[in-house]
Protein backbone atom coordinates (compact mmCIF):
# COMPACT_ATOMS: atom_id res chain seq x y z
CA UNK A 1 0.00 0.00 0.00
CA UNK A 2 1.66 3.70 -1.43
CA UNK A 3 2.36 5.96 1.40
CA UNK A 4 0.58 8.75 1.55
CA UNK A 5 1.46 12.94 2.02
CA UNK A 6 -2.14 14.72 2.24
CA UNK A 7 -1.86 18.43 3.03
CA UNK A 8 -5.34 19.31 3.60
CA UNK A 9 -6.89 16.49 5.49
CA UNK A 10 -5.81 14.28 8.72
CA UNK A 11 -4.33 10.85 8.60
CA UNK A 12 -6.65 7.52 7.88
CA UNK A 13 -5.22 6.20 10.99
CA UNK A 14 -5.80 9.00 13.90
CA UNK A 15 -8.09 7.79 16.03
CA UNK A 16 -10.88 10.45 16.15
CA UNK A 17 -11.26 10.04 12.08
CA UNK A 18 -14.75 10.77 11.20
CA UNK A 19 -17.24 7.90 10.25
CA UNK A 20 -16.58 8.92 6.49
CA UNK A 21 -13.11 8.86 6.94
CA UNK A 22 -13.03 4.88 8.98
CA UNK A 23 -15.64 3.90 5.86
CA UNK A 24 -13.64 4.90 2.84
CA UNK A 25 -13.24 2.10 0.20
CA UNK A 26 -10.27 -0.27 0.67
CA UNK A 27 -10.46 -1.40 -2.77
CA UNK A 28 -12.09 -0.82 -5.92
CA UNK A 29 -14.42 -3.68 -5.69
CA UNK A 30 -16.08 -2.26 -2.00
CA UNK A 31 -16.94 1.28 -4.59
CA UNK A 32 -20.49 1.79 -4.63
CA UNK A 33 -22.11 3.63 -7.74
CA UNK A 34 -20.16 4.77 -10.65
CA UNK A 35 -20.93 1.37 -12.04
CA UNK A 36 -20.93 3.33 -15.80
CA UNK A 37 -16.98 4.03 -14.68
CA UNK A 38 -15.92 1.00 -12.65
CA UNK A 39 -18.65 -1.98 -13.59
CA UNK A 40 -16.26 -4.45 -15.92
CA UNK A 41 -15.16 -3.15 -18.96
CA UNK A 42 -15.90 0.56 -18.20
CA UNK A 43 -13.14 3.43 -18.43
CA UNK A 44 -11.51 3.05 -14.97
CA UNK A 45 -12.17 -0.39 -14.20
CA UNK A 46 -9.75 -0.60 -17.24
CA UNK A 47 -6.86 1.92 -16.08
CA UNK A 48 -7.23 0.22 -12.44
CA UNK A 49 -6.75 -3.29 -14.39
CA UNK A 50 -4.24 -2.07 -16.87
CA UNK A 51 -2.23 -0.46 -14.00
CA UNK A 52 -1.52 2.54 -16.18
CA UNK A 53 -2.31 5.83 -14.84
CA UNK A 54 -3.18 8.73 -16.83
CA UNK A 55 -4.33 12.71 -15.58
CA UNK A 56 -8.01 13.78 -15.42
CA UNK A 57 -10.91 15.14 -13.80
CA UNK A 58 -13.45 13.52 -11.75
CA UNK A 59 -16.69 15.82 -12.28
CA UNK A 60 -19.63 15.36 -9.80
CA UNK A 61 -21.87 16.44 -6.93
CA UNK A 62 -20.42 16.23 -3.33
CA UNK A 63 -19.84 12.87 -2.10
CA UNK A 64 -19.67 10.43 -5.25
CA UNK A 65 -16.64 9.11 -4.56
CA UNK A 66 -13.40 11.75 -6.40
CA UNK A 67 -11.31 11.85 -3.55
CA UNK A 68 -11.93 7.70 -2.71
CA UNK A 69 -10.94 6.77 -6.60
CA UNK A 70 -8.04 9.03 -6.23
CA UNK A 71 -6.71 7.19 -3.50
CA UNK A 72 -7.36 3.97 -4.58
CA UNK A 73 -5.53 4.77 -7.88
CA UNK A 74 -2.51 5.67 -5.88
CA UNK A 75 -2.75 2.41 -4.50
CA UNK A 76 -3.72 0.22 -7.33
CA UNK A 77 -0.76 2.23 -8.94
CA UNK A 78 1.47 1.39 -6.17
CA UNK A 79 2.27 5.62 -6.69
CA UNK A 80 3.18 8.08 -3.66
CA UNK A 81 -0.28 10.09 -2.84
CA UNK A 82 -0.45 13.45 -2.84
CA UNK A 83 -3.24 15.95 -2.22
CA UNK A 84 -3.78 19.16 -2.25
CA UNK A 85 -6.57 21.45 -1.91
CA UNK A 86 -7.69 24.73 -3.97
CA UNK A 87 -9.31 26.35 -1.30
CA UNK A 88 -6.08 26.45 1.15
CA UNK A 89 -3.14 25.89 -1.51
CA UNK A 90 -1.15 28.54 -3.55
CA UNK A 91 1.27 28.35 -6.40
CA UNK A 92 4.26 27.36 -2.98
CA UNK A 93 2.06 24.25 -2.19
CA UNK A 94 2.32 23.00 -5.65
CA UNK A 95 6.03 23.94 -5.96
CA UNK A 96 5.90 21.98 -2.56
CA UNK A 97 4.56 19.05 -4.32
CA UNK A 98 6.24 19.25 -6.89
CA UNK A 99 9.65 18.94 -4.90
CA UNK A 100 8.16 16.02 -2.78
CA UNK A 101 7.62 14.37 -6.48
CA UNK A 102 11.04 14.78 -7.67
CA UNK A 103 12.42 13.46 -4.52
CA UNK A 104 10.23 10.26 -4.32
CA UNK A 105 11.52 9.94 -8.02
CA UNK A 106 14.76 10.14 -7.34
CA UNK A 107 14.67 8.18 -3.98
CA UNK A 108 12.76 5.12 -4.72
CA UNK A 109 11.83 5.23 -8.30
CA UNK A 110 8.27 5.79 -7.69
CA UNK A 111 5.60 8.03 -9.46
CA UNK A 112 3.40 10.70 -7.89
CA UNK A 113 -0.08 10.86 -8.37
CA UNK A 114 -1.16 14.48 -7.44
CA UNK A 115 -4.47 14.93 -6.76
CA UNK A 116 -6.31 18.43 -6.43
CA UNK A 117 -9.54 18.72 -4.90
CA UNK A 118 -11.78 21.92 -5.40
CA UNK A 119 -9.41 22.90 -8.78
CA UNK A 120 -12.02 24.71 -10.03
CA UNK A 121 -10.85 26.99 -7.07
CA UNK A 122 -7.71 27.66 -8.42
CA UNK A 123 -7.04 31.13 -11.01
CA UNK A 124 -5.63 30.10 -14.76
CA UNK A 125 -2.27 31.44 -13.50
CA UNK A 126 -2.05 28.55 -10.66
CA UNK A 127 -3.64 26.21 -12.69
CA UNK A 128 -1.23 26.75 -16.04
CA UNK A 129 1.66 25.70 -13.00
CA UNK A 130 0.86 22.32 -13.07
CA UNK A 131 1.39 21.69 -16.95
CA UNK A 132 5.03 21.49 -17.51
CA UNK A 133 5.26 18.91 -14.74
CA UNK A 134 1.83 16.75 -16.38
CA UNK A 135 4.15 17.11 -19.21
CA UNK A 136 7.31 15.74 -18.14
CA UNK A 137 5.26 12.91 -16.79
CA UNK A 138 6.31 13.66 -12.95
CA UNK A 139 3.36 13.42 -11.65
CA UNK A 140 0.10 12.00 -12.82
CA UNK A 141 -2.61 14.85 -11.98
CA UNK A 142 -6.16 14.20 -10.90
CA UNK A 143 -8.15 17.52 -10.57
CA UNK A 144 -11.82 16.60 -8.47
CA UNK A 145 -14.42 19.11 -9.08
CA UNK A 146 -18.22 20.32 -8.53
CA UNK A 147 -18.46 22.69 -11.21
CA UNK A 148 -18.39 22.23 -15.31
CA UNK A 149 -15.04 21.99 -16.05
CA UNK A 150 -15.62 23.27 -19.42
CA UNK A 151 -15.67 26.71 -17.87
CA UNK A 152 -13.63 26.43 -14.87
CA UNK A 153 -10.77 24.54 -16.08
CA UNK A 154 -8.85 26.09 -18.59
CA UNK A 155 -8.09 24.89 -21.34
CA UNK A 156 -4.60 23.95 -21.49
CA UNK A 157 -4.68 21.68 -18.50
CA UNK A 158 -8.40 20.25 -19.53
CA UNK A 159 -6.96 19.24 -23.06
CA UNK A 160 -4.14 17.45 -20.87
CA UNK A 161 -6.78 15.32 -19.00
CA UNK A 162 -9.92 12.70 -19.45
CA UNK A 163 -13.07 14.20 -17.67
CA UNK A 164 -14.86 11.58 -16.17
CA UNK A 165 -18.22 12.39 -14.99
CA UNK A 166 -19.57 11.14 -11.71
CA UNK A 167 -23.07 10.68 -10.96
CA UNK A 168 -25.41 10.67 -7.21
CA UNK A 169 -25.68 8.02 -5.49
CA UNK A 170 -28.76 5.90 -5.94
CA UNK A 171 -30.91 5.38 -3.27
CA UNK A 172 -30.02 1.33 -3.39
CA UNK A 173 -26.08 2.53 -3.27
CA UNK A 174 -26.93 4.76 0.31
CA UNK A 175 -29.09 1.85 1.86
CA UNK A 176 -25.88 -0.60 1.13
CA UNK A 177 -23.71 2.31 2.28
CA UNK A 178 -26.23 2.89 5.17
CA UNK A 179 -26.25 -0.65 5.86
CA UNK A 180 -21.94 -0.78 6.06
CA UNK A 181 -22.28 1.48 9.58
CA UNK A 182 -24.21 -0.82 11.25
CA UNK A 183 -26.95 1.89 12.58
CA UNK A 184 -29.93 0.37 14.70
CA UNK A 185 -32.85 2.06 13.03
CA UNK A 186 -36.19 0.96 11.85
CA UNK A 187 -37.19 1.20 8.09
CA UNK A 188 -38.73 4.72 8.10
CA UNK A 189 -35.77 6.07 9.87
CA UNK A 190 -33.79 5.08 7.53
CA UNK A 191 -35.51 6.11 4.92
CA UNK A 192 -35.62 9.57 5.74
CA UNK A 193 -31.70 9.11 6.06
CA UNK A 194 -31.16 8.34 2.47
CA UNK A 195 -33.75 10.77 1.53
CA UNK A 196 -31.92 13.36 3.77
CA UNK A 197 -28.25 12.29 1.93
CA UNK A 198 -29.74 13.23 -1.87
CA UNK A 199 -27.23 10.98 -2.96
CA UNK A 200 -24.18 12.30 -1.20
CA UNK A 201 -22.38 9.77 0.79
CA UNK A 202 -20.24 11.65 2.91
CA UNK A 203 -23.49 13.96 4.23
CA UNK A 204 -25.04 10.11 4.63
CA UNK A 205 -22.14 9.10 7.09
CA UNK A 206 -22.02 12.60 8.78
CA UNK A 207 -25.44 12.16 9.82
CA UNK A 208 -25.06 8.92 11.27
CA UNK A 209 -22.65 9.79 13.14
CA UNK A 210 -24.53 12.69 14.63
CA UNK A 211 -27.16 10.45 15.29
CA UNK A 212 -25.03 7.67 16.76
CA UNK A 213 -23.57 10.65 19.11
CA UNK A 214 -26.80 11.43 20.12
CA UNK A 215 -28.20 8.28 21.01
CA UNK A 216 -24.90 5.93 21.80
CA UNK A 217 -27.80 3.17 22.86
CA UNK A 218 -31.17 1.82 21.35
CA UNK A 219 -32.99 2.02 18.20
CA UNK A 220 -33.72 5.00 15.96
CA UNK A 221 -36.90 6.37 14.46
CA UNK A 222 -38.20 8.59 12.31
CA UNK A 223 -38.83 11.25 14.63
CA UNK A 224 -35.68 11.08 16.22
CA UNK A 225 -34.00 11.70 12.87
CA UNK A 226 -36.41 14.82 12.01
CA UNK A 227 -35.33 16.35 15.51
CA UNK A 228 -31.81 15.53 15.39
CA UNK A 229 -30.68 16.18 12.10
CA UNK A 230 -31.16 20.17 10.77
CA UNK A 231 -33.64 20.34 8.04
CA UNK A 232 -33.14 18.94 5.08
CA UNK A 233 -32.31 21.52 2.12
CA UNK A 234 -31.26 19.55 -1.18
CA UNK A 235 -28.19 19.80 -2.71
CA UNK A 236 -27.94 23.25 -4.77
CA UNK A 237 -24.69 25.33 -5.60
CA UNK A 238 -26.53 28.63 -5.66
CA UNK A 239 -24.09 30.14 -8.30
CA UNK A 240 -22.49 27.10 -10.29
CA UNK A 241 -23.66 24.15 -12.44
CA UNK A 242 -27.04 22.64 -10.52
CA UNK A 243 -28.47 26.52 -10.51
CA UNK A 244 -28.39 27.15 -14.47
CA UNK A 245 -29.75 23.75 -14.81
CA UNK A 246 -32.02 24.25 -12.64
CA UNK A 247 -33.22 27.32 -14.06
CA UNK A 248 -32.83 26.07 -17.54
CA UNK A 249 -35.29 22.97 -16.85
CA UNK A 250 -37.77 25.67 -15.28
CA UNK A 251 -37.88 27.98 -18.46
CA UNK A 252 -38.31 25.17 -20.49
CA UNK A 253 -41.08 23.12 -18.70
CA UNK A 254 -42.79 26.87 -19.03
CA UNK A 255 -41.82 26.67 -23.06
CA UNK A 256 -42.95 23.29 -22.89
CA UNK A 257 -46.34 24.38 -21.38
CA UNK A 258 -46.36 21.86 -18.53
CA UNK A 259 -47.42 23.64 -15.29
CA UNK A 260 -46.81 20.42 -13.29
CA UNK A 261 -43.10 20.45 -13.80
CA UNK A 262 -42.60 24.13 -13.99
CA UNK A 263 -44.25 24.35 -10.66
CA UNK A 264 -41.85 21.15 -9.51
CA UNK A 265 -38.85 23.08 -11.06
CA UNK A 266 -39.19 26.45 -8.99
CA UNK A 267 -40.01 24.62 -5.84
CA UNK A 268 -36.81 22.43 -6.02
CA UNK A 269 -34.92 25.85 -6.37
CA UNK A 270 -37.30 27.68 -3.87
CA UNK A 271 -36.63 25.20 -1.30
CA UNK A 272 -32.43 24.93 -2.56
CA UNK A 273 -32.24 28.60 -1.35
CA UNK A 274 -32.43 30.41 -4.91
CA UNK A 275 -33.29 34.15 -4.35
CA UNK A 276 -36.88 34.17 -4.75
CA UNK A 277 -36.74 38.32 -6.90
CA UNK A 278 -34.05 36.46 -9.21
CA UNK A 279 -36.83 33.71 -9.91
CA UNK A 280 -39.24 36.78 -10.41
CA UNK A 281 -36.92 38.34 -12.93
CA UNK A 282 -36.16 35.17 -15.16
CA UNK A 283 -40.39 35.05 -15.19
CA UNK A 284 -40.83 38.44 -16.51
CA UNK A 285 -38.11 37.26 -18.76
CA UNK A 286 -40.11 34.09 -20.20
CA UNK A 287 -43.33 36.07 -20.32
CA UNK A 288 -41.87 38.87 -23.06
CA UNK A 289 -39.18 35.65 -24.89
CA UNK A 290 -41.89 32.68 -24.92
CA UNK A 291 -44.97 34.14 -24.95
CA UNK A 292 -44.80 37.91 -25.93
CA UNK A 293 -48.06 39.18 -27.75
CA UNK A 294 -49.80 35.67 -27.90
CA UNK A 295 -50.76 36.69 -24.60
CA UNK A 296 -49.56 40.02 -23.31
CA UNK A 297 -51.32 39.24 -20.15
CA UNK A 298 -48.36 37.58 -18.83
CA UNK A 299 -46.47 40.14 -18.77
CA UNK A 300 -48.59 41.96 -16.34
CA UNK A 301 -49.16 38.59 -14.51
CA UNK A 302 -45.40 37.86 -13.76
CA UNK A 303 -44.71 41.74 -12.64
CA UNK A 304 -47.51 41.87 -10.55
CA UNK A 305 -46.01 38.63 -8.87
CA UNK A 306 -42.85 40.47 -8.53
CA UNK A 307 -44.26 43.40 -7.03
CA UNK A 308 -46.13 40.92 -4.92
CA UNK A 309 -42.93 39.30 -3.57
CA UNK A 310 -41.66 42.45 -2.90
CA UNK A 311 -44.46 43.82 -0.42
CA UNK A 312 -44.84 40.01 0.82
CA UNK A 313 -41.43 38.71 1.19
CA UNK A 314 -41.28 34.50 2.34
CA UNK A 315 -42.77 31.81 2.73
CA UNK A 316 -46.17 34.52 1.16
CA UNK A 317 -44.99 36.08 -1.26
CA UNK A 318 -43.87 32.84 -2.96
CA UNK A 319 -47.64 31.93 -3.78
CA UNK A 320 -47.34 34.55 -6.35
CA UNK A 321 -44.61 33.53 -8.40
CA UNK A 322 -46.17 29.90 -8.43
CA UNK A 323 -49.63 31.32 -9.56
CA UNK A 324 -47.15 33.21 -12.54
CA UNK A 325 -45.19 30.49 -13.42
CA UNK A 326 -48.46 28.12 -13.77
CA UNK A 327 -50.15 30.89 -16.11
CA UNK A 328 -46.89 31.40 -18.13
CA UNK A 329 -47.09 27.54 -18.83
CA UNK A 330 -50.45 27.68 -19.91
CA UNK A 331 -50.63 30.71 -21.55
CA UNK A 332 -50.38 30.52 -25.40
CA UNK A 333 -46.55 30.30 -27.04
CA UNK A 334 -44.87 32.86 -29.53
CA UNK A 335 -40.96 34.25 -29.71
CA UNK A 336 -42.34 35.92 -32.44
CA UNK A 337 -41.33 39.10 -29.95
CA UNK A 338 -38.00 37.71 -29.13
CA UNK A 339 -37.36 36.74 -33.10
CA UNK A 340 -37.75 40.08 -34.37
CA UNK A 341 -35.86 41.44 -31.61
CA UNK A 342 -32.99 39.64 -32.32
CA UNK A 343 -32.96 39.91 -36.02
CA UNK A 344 -33.50 44.11 -35.70
CA UNK A 345 -30.52 43.94 -33.71
CA UNK A 346 -28.27 42.15 -35.91
CA UNK A 347 -29.18 44.25 -38.94
CA UNK A 348 -28.82 47.58 -36.62
CA UNK A 349 -25.69 46.02 -35.65
CA UNK A 350 -24.30 45.63 -39.03
CA UNK A 351 -25.94 49.08 -40.67
CA UNK A 352 -24.58 51.91 -41.57
CA UNK A 353 -26.33 55.27 -39.30
CA UNK A 354 -28.83 55.93 -41.42
CA UNK A 355 -30.40 59.68 -41.24
CA UNK A 356 -34.47 59.79 -40.33
CA UNK A 357 -36.29 60.58 -43.06
CA UNK A 358 -37.32 64.29 -43.38
CA UNK A 359 -41.05 63.82 -42.94
CA UNK A 360 -40.45 61.71 -39.52
CA UNK A 361 -38.55 64.88 -37.92
CA UNK A 362 -39.82 66.86 -35.20
CA UNK A 363 -39.90 70.57 -36.09
CA UNK A 364 -40.59 72.65 -32.92
CA UNK A 365 -38.84 75.43 -34.52
CA UNK A 366 -38.95 77.75 -37.64
CA UNK A 367 -35.26 76.79 -38.74
CA UNK A 368 -36.28 73.21 -38.63
CA UNK A 369 -39.61 73.76 -40.71
CA UNK A 370 -37.57 75.66 -43.27
CA UNK A 371 -35.42 72.75 -43.84
CA UNK A 372 -38.27 70.62 -44.61
CA UNK A 373 -38.72 69.01 -41.04
CA UNK A 374 -42.04 67.22 -41.04
CA UNK A 375 -42.89 68.42 -44.28
CA UNK A 376 -45.39 66.03 -46.20
CA UNK A 377 -45.80 63.73 -42.90
CA UNK A 378 -49.09 62.09 -42.85
CA UNK A 379 -51.04 62.49 -39.66
CA UNK A 380 -52.40 58.77 -39.66
CA UNK A 381 -55.93 59.59 -37.08
CA UNK A 382 -57.06 61.55 -40.37
CA UNK A 383 -56.80 59.28 -42.81
CA UNK A 384 -59.46 56.29 -43.55
CA UNK A 385 -59.42 53.59 -40.15
CA UNK A 386 -56.22 55.71 -39.00
CA UNK A 387 -53.95 54.35 -41.04
CA UNK A 388 -52.04 56.39 -44.12
CA UNK A 389 -51.62 53.22 -47.00
CA UNK A 390 -48.51 53.52 -48.66
CA UNK A 391 -46.91 55.69 -46.19
CA UNK A 392 -43.09 54.41 -45.51
CA UNK A 393 -41.70 54.94 -41.81
CA UNK A 394 -38.19 53.50 -42.88
CA UNK A 395 -34.71 55.64 -43.62
CA UNK A 396 -34.78 56.10 -47.59
CA UNK A 397 -32.97 53.19 -49.18
CA UNK A 398 -33.26 51.00 -46.49
CA UNK A 399 -34.94 47.25 -47.83
CA UNK A 400 -38.39 46.52 -46.71
CA UNK A 401 -37.90 44.21 -44.04
CA UNK A 402 -40.85 42.13 -42.27
CA UNK A 403 -38.77 41.16 -38.94
CA UNK A 404 -42.18 40.55 -36.76
CA UNK A 405 -44.18 37.37 -38.08
CA UNK A 406 -47.09 36.64 -35.57
CA UNK A 407 -48.07 33.45 -34.75
CA UNK A 408 -51.37 31.61 -35.33
CA UNK A 409 -51.59 30.97 -31.90
CA UNK A 410 -53.46 33.67 -28.75
CA UNK A 411 -53.78 37.40 -29.34
CA UNK A 412 -51.05 37.29 -32.26
CA UNK A 413 -53.84 35.23 -34.82
CA UNK A 414 -55.39 38.76 -34.41
CA UNK A 415 -52.49 40.90 -35.08
CA UNK A 416 -51.27 38.61 -37.99
CA UNK A 417 -54.63 38.90 -39.49
CA UNK A 418 -54.04 43.06 -38.69
CA UNK A 419 -51.15 43.22 -40.27
CA UNK A 420 -52.26 41.20 -43.23
CA UNK A 421 -54.48 43.67 -44.23
CA UNK A 422 -52.68 46.64 -43.45
CA UNK A 423 -49.80 45.35 -45.58
CA UNK A 424 -52.56 44.72 -48.23
CA UNK A 425 -53.77 48.61 -48.28
CA UNK A 426 -50.05 49.73 -48.73
CA UNK A 427 -49.46 47.51 -51.61
CA UNK A 428 -52.58 48.83 -53.09
CA UNK A 429 -51.43 52.21 -52.32
CA UNK A 430 -47.95 51.70 -54.40
CA UNK A 431 -49.75 49.82 -57.25
CA UNK A 432 -51.50 53.08 -57.40
CA UNK A 433 -48.49 55.68 -57.68
CA UNK A 434 -47.02 53.38 -60.50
Amino acid sequence: MSSASDLFAASAAAPAAPLAERLRPRSIDEVLGQRHLLAPGKPLRLAFDSRKPHSMILWGPPGTGKTTLARLMAQAFDAEFIALSAVFSGVKDIRDAVQMAEATLASSGRHTLLFVDEVHRFNKAQQDAFLPFVERGLVTFIGATTENPSFEVNSALLSRATVYVLESLSEEDLGALLARTGLQADAEAKERLVGFADGDARRLLNAVENLQNAKPQGAIDAAFVESTLARNLRRFDKGGEQFYDQISALHKAVRGSDPDASLYWLVRMLDGGADPLYLARRIVRMAVEDIGLADPRALQIALDATQTYERLGTPEGELALAEAVIYMACAAKSNAVYNAYNAARAFVSADGTRPVPLQLRNAPTKLMKSLGYGKDYRYAHDEADAFAAGESYLPEGMPAVEWYKPTERGLEAKIREKLETLRGLNAAAAKKRR
